[in-house]
């Protein structure tokens, strides 16, 4: 290592230790870890909008940095020491696989400041932040279950997580309201971004007869199999995916993180920043659904509009009664709504769902 990195790496390890502040000219550091390339099209990419935004909002008064496809366990530990160690004031982790990471960095740099995305661990200066991603994924449902031919709808799956699992279920639920004849088949690929598997589990569910896709993994390869297909829909995960508009990609599910980025960079700025849980969804604007494209019915377009209003309005809730889980058992009465609680730790699928759940 060069002996001015060293320098400047000491001298700003001295800073953080002593806990001194970072003087009026300097600009406030603010990191970014991401589990994909920007170029995914979907969920990385979504997030170094928001990073951009940042920049956009402030100007010089910040400096971001970035790191691209950094793998969930040592290999993240090993990139926040040195976003720490260079003078970083506000570091991002987004993803799930981060938590651990995260926490346990943060308590060797007590005076940076730590944001995680899509966990539930917290420390003085560790948040956590995701969105509501089941909302959305109950609009897409219902377009999903009017749409379809087959009645059948494919799910590719990343990992067996609650966040994953929540929108499996919305998603089916609500596929199954609009069509009482829909079945949904899941594919997990045990990964976030792999085109490769993406595309070959695609695959395998149009051999299986599925006419529309939904995924919660990161690429397009899953729309790109859609279009060669013909006669599968899909919808932006993440990101707007408009490319693939007007079909096969007819909607998307659009996480909008700029807003909360800028709020929380502006925060550390005025110096209030504190440790908080954030879990916004569409009436806060971190969840947008995507342009509508006429290869919906203009009916289905009112429809899907009308639910995500209702949500955003408080006047509906995504996991309402009556629901039973997959095995019969009853979970929700006629009327009642499921708690955060439940829905964060959520490890079961609805009733009608076939195969389980992986451990």
């Amino acid at each position: 290592m060069p002996q001015f990195l060293k320098s400047a790496l000491a001298g700003a390890a001295l800073a953080l230790a002593l806990g001194l502040p970072a003087t009026a000219d300097e600009p406030t550091k603010v990191g970014f870890i991401y589990v994909g390339p920007i170029g995914d099209l979907g969920w990385s990419h979504e997030h170094d909008q928001g990073r951009k935004a940042i920049e956009e909002a402030f100007g010089d008064k910040v400096q971001t940095t970035y790191v691209e496809s950094v793998p969930e366990g040592a290999d993240a530990e090993r990139v926040l020491t040195q976003m720490a160690l260079s003078g970083h004031d506000l570091i991002f982790t987004t993803s799930f696989g981060y938590m651990e990471p995260t926490l346990n960095i943060a308590k060797k740099f007590p005076n940076v400041k730590f944001e995680h995305a899509t966990g539930y661990k917290q420390a003085p200066n560790v948040s956590t932040y995701s969105a509501r991603f089941y909302e959305g994924r109950a609009v897409i449902g219902h377009i999903a279950g009017r749409m379809t031919k087959s009645n059948k709808i494919g799910y590719i799956a990343s990992f067996p997580i609650p966040e994953v699992i929540r929108g499996i279920n919305a998603s089916y639920i609500h596929a199954k309201k609009a069509n009482p004849d829909v079945e949904m088949k899941v594919v997990w690929v045990y990964t976030w971004f792999d085109p490769g598997k993406e595309a070959d589990a695609a695959k395998a569910l149009i051999e299986q007869g599925v006419d529309v896709i939904l995924q919660h993994t990161d690429s397009t390869a899953p729309m790109a199999e859609a279009e060669k297909a013909g006669n599968v829909i899909g919808f932006g995960q993440a990101s707007d995916m408009s490319q693939y508009a007007p079909s096969p990609r007819v909607s998307a599910i659009i996480d909008n993180w700029a807003p909360y980025y800028i709020d929380r960079v502006q925060a550390v700025m005025d110096g209030t920043w504190e440790s908080v849980a954030t879990w916004d969804g569409i009436a806060d604007g971190m969840v947008k659904i995507g342009e509508m494209t006429d290869a919906i019915p203009a009916d289905v377009q009112e429809e899907a509009q009308a639910i995500a209003d209702a949500i955003a309005a408080g006047d509906y809730h995504p996991f309402t009664g009556p629901l039973n889980k997959q095995d019969g058992t009853a979970w929700l009465a006629e009327g009642e709504t499921a708690d955060d609680g439940t829905l964060l730790g959520m490890n079961f699928y609805v009733e009608g769902l076939e195969g389980d759940v992986p451990n």
